[in-house]
């Protein structure tokens, strides 16, 4: 659907899409558009049903925690290959009335009997990825949902049952299967091999189901329905729990135990954000266990030195300097970070300006450093060593919102890989999020950062982003899926914002380019594919690819508010 835009109460030849955000100055067909922007509230999420809902709940009255609620709930529904109550996330939340940050960790844990080895071969080497990510053994204990309570109990305004009506009610009464979800369903050969997963995604003769097809799922609402009257617990004790345990233990592939008493003894924490200047600005993003945060303040850090501004975003300049600085970050991150319940994070070492200006003089604005070694920051005298990297996935979702008085989410939420484990408990995924801690679990003797243990949560790259300006009102609130790459993602738009000026949706809409301390990785069709020449003249290793990001954020602006969504997903950013 389009509808006209006005300019001086006359139609002219421009067209946006109803209910959907374009950026500010955009020229479309000759005439500049200067589009009315939402005042009161929004909501950029994955998919628009879950947009919708969380919309709904903002004029409704509530708040932004609300809408996170309501639009999770819509997207484990609709958009279930990436994320769900099945699984866990990130929330980072801002309170507009005395300016305080909150952290909400909801990150899935191992139960008491996970051992050390398993994910090792008899011979000590790693099992394939794809080998362990399905059926039980990978399955963490859920912690999305106690994670929503407690935040809900702190800063929610409309009764918990009210969060459920709109996911309740698709549910029952089906949705239309999005072209993306088709894909994802067709691509991913081995739900055949998991029987509810089977008859729920697939038609009787084996194929994904069509796009635009209708898809209900009973079962959900059900679950949703003694969520929405019983709370929280109800997922962690009773009948929920029993299923998700007995699933775990009779997977046709990689059984486990996961006892009711695990499940039952999940608490979320509630954990101090990392907040820390770039430039003028003020960023507070989430502590370990998740490494994003960190390691994007780092990257960020590493190019203070650089007069980035005047560097043409997308050019090989800014590719080849984001990707140094990321280079040294990423090396730090594989080898300190960790459940910090577990182990030392060196974070104020990892971040103290005297070390990162340190680490950046390694950084050539003519060639490249090739693979980086890790840093001593101070704090690692006692530090466990580096563990295994894998390649990013393609689940993973990001919402963002500001509610009507200016409290603001940025929350990453996942079930790990694309369909989680394959295990579907009561109209639900269960994540595999257990084969993000590293596979072998001791080098030279000593135990890694990010090894597997039992009650641990394993180290992630989600980086649900606060932005404040210089007199400490918000200014974004931005997030991205995409597996280890997240954190490229995350910078490049923080970057576009804040260093080149752009507004939400361009920055999201830049070309993605990624180095995780190997490859430099550049997004196939896009201006930054061109320059893999001549970063190869500069010494880096190329690889042109797929680089889906799913970014979706809302910056502040003295016109209301300006959101985005990623276009290489489904998603849209909505408000009044």
């Amino acid at each position: 659907m389009v509808e006209p835009l006005r300019f001086k109460g006359k139609n002219l030849p421009c067209f946006r899409r109803a209910g959907a955000v374009i950026g500010l100055g955009a020229l479309i067909t000759g005439c500049t558009i200067t589009p009315q922007l939402p005042r009161q509230h929004m909501i950029s999420a994955a998919n628009p049903l879950a947009s919708a809902a969380g919309r709904d709940i903002l004029r409704a009255g509530g708040s932004a925690v609300d809408a996170a609620i309501a639009a999770q709930a819509v997207l484990t529904l609709v958009e279930p290959q990436s994320s769900g109550i099945g699984g866990g996330a990130f929330l980072m939340h801002f309170r507009k009335s005395d300016r305080r940050v909150d952290a909400f960790d909801g990150r899935e844990t191992a139960p008491a009997s996970i051992r050390p080895d398993v994910f090792v071969t008899p011979d000590g080497k790693r099992r394939p990825f794809r080998d362990v990510s399905t059926g039980g053994a990978a399955v963490g204990v859920p912690g999305i949902l106690r994670m929503l309570a407690l935040a809900h109990k702190e800063h929610g305004k409309l009764p918990w049952s009210r969060l459920f009506d709109r996911a309740i009610a698709l549910s029952e009464n089906g949705f239309p299967i999005s072209p993306r979800l088709h894909a994802m369903i067709r691509r991913s050969k081995d739900l055949r091999d998991f029987p509810a997963a089977r008859s729920y995604f697939l038609t009787p003769d084996g194929r994904a189901k069509p796009a635009g097809s209708l898809l209900r799922n009973p079962a959900l609402a059900d679950t949703y329905k003694r969520l929405a009257s019983g709370g929280a617990e109800v997922f962690y004790r009773g009948d929920i729990a029993r299923d998700i345990s007995a699933a775990v233990a009779n997977a046709a592939r990689n059984p486990a135990t996961m006892t009711r008493a695990d499940i039952a003894g999940y608490r979320a924490i509630k954990r101090a954000p990392i907040c820390r200047p770039y430039r003028t600005w003020r960023l507070c993003v989430m502590p370990p266990p998740t490494s994003g945060g960190l390691t994007t303040l780092q990257i960020l850090g590493l190019l203070e030195g650089f007069e980035m501004a005047r560097v043409p975003p997308s050019s090989v300049q800014a590719v080849h300097l984001i990707s140094e600085a990321s280079r040294l970050a990423y090396a730090d991150r594989r080898r300190y970070i960790g459940d910090p319940d577990f182990v030392t994070v060196p974070v104020d070492g990892m971040l103290d300006p005297d070390y990162l200006r340190h680490r950046a003089e390694r950084i050539s604005g003519s060639e490249s450093m090739g693979k980086a070694s890790p840093g001593r920051p101070r704090g690692t005298e006692n530090a466990n060593l580096a563990d295994d990297e894998r390649e990013g996935f393609t689940s993973t979702s990001h919402l963002s919102v500001i509610d009507r008085d200016g409290n603001a989410v940025s929350m990453t939420t996942t079930i790990e890989r694309a369909f989680g484990s394959r295990l579907m408990v009561r109209g639900f995924l269960l994540n595999n999020q257990l084969t993000d801690f590293a596979f072998i679990p001791r080098r030279d003797g000593r135990t890694v950062a990010n090894a597997v243990a039992p009650g641990k949560r394993p180290r992630s790259s989600m980086s649900p982003t606060l932005v404040f300006d210089a007199d400490g009102k918000l200014f974004a609130t931005v997030g991205s899926p995409g597996g280890s790459r997240i954190i490229t993602y995350v910078t490049k738009a923080l970057i576009g914002l804040l260093d080149w000026k752009l507004d939400m949706q361009a920055a999201i809409d830049l070309p993605n380019h990624a180095n995780r301390n190997g490859a430099t990785e550049l997004e196939k069709n896009t201006p930054v594919a061109a320059h893999a020449d001549a970063l190869k003249r500069l010494g880096h290793t190329v690889k042109i690819g797929s680089l889906v990001s799913g970014l979706h954020g809302i910056r502040v602006s003295p016109g209301g508010y300006d959101g985005g969504a990623d276009r290489r997903r489904e998603g849209v950013a909505l408000g009044d």
